[in-house]
């Protein structure tokens, strides 16, 4: 039996979004395949007493489920763009999950394709402090800028929503203590993410694309863009068994790529409600039935500058 640490953090808002996501890991798990899993909250959440992730229980028995209260750890952490001070929590995985030397990290608003028991064992993290798949952002150059005046080469610069941690390396060196500091005293754009990439800079390690496919990443892969990051035996893969990253719209909001795959599994999961469901469909139709053609376009034209713009 393989045995894997996955942590996930997150607040109130967005424990459907939890639901489905960890559906789609323990579907995906092989058979000898355990998820020890650990949600990371802060004080005052309320999805660890509602019970109703607990849900996963009545479909699946690979997994554990344990919460951990971070207390009021990171209450004035800087926020942007509507993110909310959860997402530093990731920061504290070290200190929280004592128990485990190596940890694997995700966020929520992610689907799974496949199981992660192989890349998880497979991928040494000696001498690294974590690991992760290269930011597409990159290969615009207003991004490459911004990466450069963080003192960061933009080629080595990691997405923070799918990682891989040497928890055991951090607790030896004081990195918490370094996140921790940052946090306080910083309002860097990508918050967690340049956080880790600044503190964690020269002992980051690289990961194929599949294991972090934003939807810039699934672009690529889809037309089988030649470009300076990934290797195409590598991007291909993306498209069957790439862990789905909804780094823009969310599908549960909005129109976005690759949304057909998260209704897929929430409408397999427990947690399904049909009310919900074609609540969505019916106001997503009225929206496109209540535009003309050229306003639709238009509407498409500036989702997809923004969606550029939002491209970490």
């Amino acid at each position: 039996m393989n045995i894997i640490p996955v942590v996930f953090c997150f607040d109130d808002n967005w424990a459907l979004a939890a639901g489905v996501c960890l559906t789609s890991l323990l579907a995906n798990a092989k058979e000898d395949t355990f998820y020890d899993i650990f949600i990371l909250h802060a004080a005052n959440a309320t999805f660890p007493r509602d019970g109703n992730l607990e849900k996963l229980g009545f479909a699946f028995d690979n997994f554990k489920l344990t919460y951990r209260s971070v207390g009021s750890e990171f209450e004035g952490g800087f926020e942007i763009r509507g993110i909310t001070n959860s997402t530093y929590f990731r920061l504290l995985i070290p200190e929280m999950i004592p128990e485990y030397d190596k940890i694997m990290y995700h966020d929520v608003d992610v689907i799974f394709q496949d199981d992660l028991s192989s890349i998880f064992l497979d991928t040494d993290m000696n001498g690294f402090y974590v690991a992760g798949v290269v930011s597409p952002g990159g290969l615009s150059e207003h991004v490459r800028e911004k990466r450069r005046k963080l003192g960061l080469d933009w080629k080595d610069y990691v997405l923070a929503g799918n990682i891989i941690i040497n928890a055991k390396m951090m607790r030896e060196d004081g990195v918490v203590d370094m996140f921790k500091k940052e946090v306080a005293t910083s309002q860097y754009e990508h918050q967690d993410m340049d956080i880790l990439n600044i503190v964690c800079k020269g002992k980051i390690k690289k990961l194929p694309p599949v294991f972090c496919g934003t939807v810039e990443i699934f672009r690529l892969a889809a037309n089988m863009e030649a470009q300076s990051l990934y290797d195409l035996t590598e991007l291909v893969k993306v498209i069957d068994k790439g862990i789905v990253h909804y780094n823009g719209v969310k599908p549960w909001i909005g129109w976005c790529s690759n949304f057909d795959i998260w209704w897929e599994y929430y409408r397999e999961s427990v947690f399904f409600d049909a009310k919900f469901y074609f609540d969505f469909y019916i106001s997503k139709a009225n929206e496109v039935n209540s535009i003309g053609e050229l306003k639709l376009l238009k509407l498409m034209l500036r989702r997809i500058a923004r969606r550029c713009n939002l491209i970490k």
